[in-house]
């Protein structure tokens, strides 16, 4: 049998060096590139000892340990022991997930002459298969299951960092309660400029029945000043008394208006306590302001400060 010991070597050079580049993605980790090099360079070193058969209690389980504890120190260096550990860990994992990738994917393009082909079976009636994947396919499926990885921890870290911002919200208006999800965005400026009062804002569907319908369409068509000048003259609002306009610059740079509403109160829950508030506008918006629904209002800052 003859063995390519420079593919051999190269091929796990660039499976560690992806491995380890996904790590320091993952857990945004600053490095230097011949570090990495350096430690792909040794785990593809480590994979050629194989073929040393004087060299073989280099594969026990302890030996791979220190290998891998190797790899992570010289790419990553120590730090702390909690750190480090922490880099071991996460490079633990994006080896599983590629390993576990290359076999899965494999197994989805295998033909059934494929499966049956790499059965084996025994005198004794047990069964094993034999798999093989050619060395292409490792690259492309390794590659393919780390860039997967990449996108769904990412996904999961944004949704993480969202939940930090994220709070309950009641608004209540002469004894009815709107509760919904928010977002405390810092970049919610918005106040109204007679009497400096902070306005939040909140997706007009979540009044549900109470907001007219013709009032919800022009809300979404950007027409809140045909609003104000029909009432009385169409569907009556019972809260017509609450009404605001709050002058605000659209994307376009033009001055625009939105239709808020003065609560009694708005309870705010989050990570950090309770805030309860009477000095606020309740801003409403046409459309949806979390693409997956993620949340219902925007909750201005200086709101939560306050507590």
């Amino acid at each position: 049998m003859v063995v390519y010991a420079d593919l051999i070597f190269l091929v796990n050079v660039v499976m560690d060096a992806a491995v380890l580049l996904v790590t320091a993605r993952t857990r945004r980790l600053s490095f230097k590139p011949w570090k990495l090099l350096l430690s792909s360079a040794l785990g593809g070193s480590y994979v050629l000892l194989m073929f040393v058969p004087s060299l073989s209690f280099l594969f026990t389980f302890a030996a791979k340990i220190i290998m891998s504890l190797c790899m992570v120190w010289i790419a990553f260096g120590y730090g702390s022991l909690q750190r480090f550990l922490r880099n071991t860990g996460t490079f633990y994992v994006v080896n599983f997930v590629a390993a576990g990738g290359v076999f899965g994917l494999n197994y989805v393009f295998q033909t059934s002459g494929d499966v049956m082909n790499g059965l084996l079976f025994s005198q004794t009636g047990a069964a094993s298969f034999n798999i093989r994947i050619e060395t292409w396919a490792v690259i492309v499926l390794g590659a393919g299951s780390l860039v997967l990885h990449r996108l769904v921890m990412s996904g999961v870290k944004k949704k993480e960092e969202l939940a930090v911002h994220l709070a309950e919200v009641s608004v209540i208006v002469d004894g009815a309660d709107f509760r919904c999800t928010g977002l405390i965005d810092t970049g919610n400026q918005l106040y109204d400029p007679l009497t400096r009062t902070p306005v939040m804002v909140m997706e007009a569907s979540q009044l549900g029945s109470m907001l007219p319908e013709s009032w919800l369409r022009r809300i979404r068509a950007a027409e809140v000043e045909q609003i104000i000048t029909a009432i009385g003259t169409e569907e009556d609002f019972i809260w017509q008394d609450r009404l605001r306009l709050v002058p605000y610059r659209g994307v376009n740079r033009n001055t625009q208006f939105m239709l808020a509403i003065k609560p009694d109160k708005v309870v705010i829950t989050y990570s950090s306590g309770q805030v309860e508030t009477t000095k606020v506008l309740v801003g409403l918006d046409g459309g949806q302001l979390s693409g997956d629904g993620a949340y219902h209002a925007i909750i201005h800052p200086t709101l939560v400060a306050a507590g």
